[in-house]
């Protein structure tokens, strides 16, 4: 584990990129293999939009990056947070379940409780609805985030750094470990159903992620973890819904054109607020 924090401390910016690239390309890869949906659509086209989106996603974390140093060094320098506070009591507490606690804390902050609230709180929701139009789900709406969302997370994260008490390793672990399960939990593939429950007892499946992004109520509101699936367990949010009647999309921004539109997805922040129109449970 050592070895691990020793690396992930001082992750180059090249290894990073290659996280980011390497598992759209491999989960790209497994989508014409054994894709659950054959979606009638231009594949590069659709992911043009989205890897749009990825970039700017970047853009506002390597801007902003320096605040989660300053935050994190504060932290450590102060011994404040969870973490310290946890060591201190159990200073037997393994290296293992130490980066375990760090990296299911910061996953609860910066991914569960963002988006719990993002879809609770309708300024919030706006910007966040960018990400729900998309009524191709596949590995590249992973990042496919409006930048000011990438704004409003990034905040939540910070939150949690200062919270939790991480330090860069497990930060760094946490960020890498964030976006390759989302490139798999958004990937267009087709997984055992019994396999799918099994890996949704501990971490968010592609099956348990996707129910998320039927396009009305009351399924929407469910499932936003990331990585771990214990918060949705925890705080009731978990649902099932048989992956074969998914509906993509959501049910106020029903023009699959204006979705993908760049010009449009990026105005829908600032249009005028639509609620949730369809409220039905048995769809």
């Amino acid at each position: 584990m050592d070895t691990i924090l020793s690396y992930f401390e001082s992750i180059p910016s090249a290894h990073r990129s290659a996280i980011l690239v390497g598992g759209i390309a491999f989960f790209w890869l497994i989508e014409y293999i054994i894709p659950l949906f054959r979606f009638n659509y231009k594949k590069v086209n659709h992911a043009g939009i989205n890897i749009f989106f990825t970039l700017t996603t970047i853009a506002v974390n390597f801007f902003l990056a320096f605040l989660l140093f300053k935050v994190s060094v504060w932290t450590q320098t102060n011994e404040f947070g969870i973490l310290h506070w946890i060591n201190a009591e159990y200073t037997t507490l393994s290296a293992w379940w130490y980066v375990l606690i760090g990296v299911a804390l910061l996953d609860f902050f910066g991914a569960w409780l963002a988006h719990y609230v993002e879809h609770r709180v309708p300024v919030l929701w706006r910007f966040h609805l960018v990400h729900h139009t998309d009524t191709h789900v596949d590995t590249t709406t992973a990042n496919r985030h409006h930048p000011g969302e990438s704004v409003i997370r990034f905040i939540f994260t910070l939150l949690g750094v200062l919270i939790v008490g991480a330090p860069v390793a497990i930060i760094m672990l946490y960020q890498s470990i964030s976006v390759v399960l989302s490139q798999f939990n958004h990937a267009n593939i087709s997984i055992p159903k019994k396999l799918d429950k099994w890996i949704s007892y501990l971490i968010v499946s592609p099956n348990m992620h996707k129910v998320h992004h039927h396009h009305v109520l009351p399924y929407t509101d469910t499932n936003y973890g990331n990585i771990f699936s214990i918060w949705d367990h925890i705080f009731r949010t978990f649902a099932v819904k048989d992956p074969d009647t998914l509906v993509y999309g959501v049910d106020t921004y029903p023009d699959a054109a204006e979705n993908a539109d760049l010009k449009s997805l990026l105005k829908i922040p600032f249009n005028k607020y639509r609620p949730p129109t369809t409220l039905n449970s048995n769809e």
